[in-house]
């Protein structure tokens, strides 16, 4: 169990999230874009239209990661008078437009596949792709399975939305160029419209991982509740605690990426009213000290009603 921080060392734990999630995100900015350039000129040369769609979704992937990338920086900004509980939201927000835009670019891809696949049947113009369609979609696969650990590691340290949704965005692409590679593949053992078929499918991925990313994130923007299993261990936490006779209420919401907590206990109506503040004072330290991601814990004492 971790210590309870003090102010500064909790600014202290949240500048070096904030230098952390930065980080990742100019990784993934520089590795998005080479792999926009290598599957584009891949997709051209080696004439395949679904390599070309994976390189118009890695150069949403840059945008994407920009936007990624400001959501962090306000997120971590300090308490003002104007926001009083703090900026996390802002990394939902950034979320909600990363599953924007991944929908957007994956309807895109998916109406680009479709109209090759009706001209191809029409004119029959479709042409099987080259080799460097293949290679260009192998190296993928691994950049972007590898980006998927890193990102993923880093969300999980720092707690983030913003980067858990880039995380599941690399997965996204691991999973789309997957695709790629097994339509290139068919196309090349002579079923050319497996290209664009390829293409659809990445468009299902696209969509799916938009789909997951938005729920994720306007679950952090309406006050949803905590999981049962983190509310139980709170429930357990709290009962723990000297003094507390039960506990009345307990209600969480997700704000961002940290939470909110509410308690009301009771405690023996013939307390002292120092001494029941203190037993209220030890569950705050307990739900602190237990639960990292807790923001803010508000606890009120009612007295026993047999004790009155």
């Amino acid at each position: 169990m971790s210590s309870i921080q003090t102010p500064v060392e909790k600014d202290a734990e949240s500048e070096s999230n904030k230098q952390l999630a930065v980080h990742v995100t100019r990784v993934g900015i520089i590795v998005n874009a080479l792999l926009a350039v290598m599957k584009l000129t891949a997709g051209i040369l080696a004439h395949s239209s679904a390599m070309i769609s994976d390189a118009v979704n890695s150069i949403s992937d840059v945008f994407s990661t920009f936007i990624v990338m400001i959501g962090v920086r306000i997120s971590h900004r300090q308490r003002d008078e104007e926001h009083q509980f703090g900026h996390e939201r802002m990394e939902c927000v950034a979320a909600i437009v990363l599953s924007i835009i991944l929908s957007a670019t994956g309807i895109t891809i998916g109406l680009s596949g479709i109209d090759k696949i009706r001209s191809g049947f029409t004119d029959n113009a479709l042409q099987p792709p080259g080799a460097l369609a293949l290679v260009a979609a192998v190296i993928t696969i691994i950049v972007k399975e590898w980006m998927y650990g890193f990102t993923g590691s880093a969300a999980k340290k720092t707690n983030s939305a913003a980067l858990f949704a880039s995380a599941w965005d690399h997965r996204s692409d691991a999973l789309s160029s997957t695709g790629s590679f097994i339509g290139i593949l068919g196309a090349r053992l002579g079923y050319p419209v497996m290209d664009p078929i390829a293409s659809v499918v990445i468009c299902f991925f696209i969509l799916k991982s938009a789909v997951d990313i938005f729920r994720k994130a306007t679950d952090q923007m309406v006050d949803k509740s905590c999981d049962e299993g983190t509310i139980r261990e709170m429930r357990h936490v709290i009962q723990k605690v000297k003094g507390v006779e039960h506990i009345d209420i307990l209600r969480t919401r997700l704000f961002g990426n940290k939470i909110y907590a509410e308690v009301e206990i009771t405690v023996k109506g013939s307390m002292t009213l120092l001494s029941a503040h203190n037993i209220a004072e030890e569950v705050h330290a307990e739900m602190e000290k237990n639960f990292p991601d807790v923001k803010h814990c508000m606890v009120h004492v009612n007295p026993d009603s047999d004790d009155r």
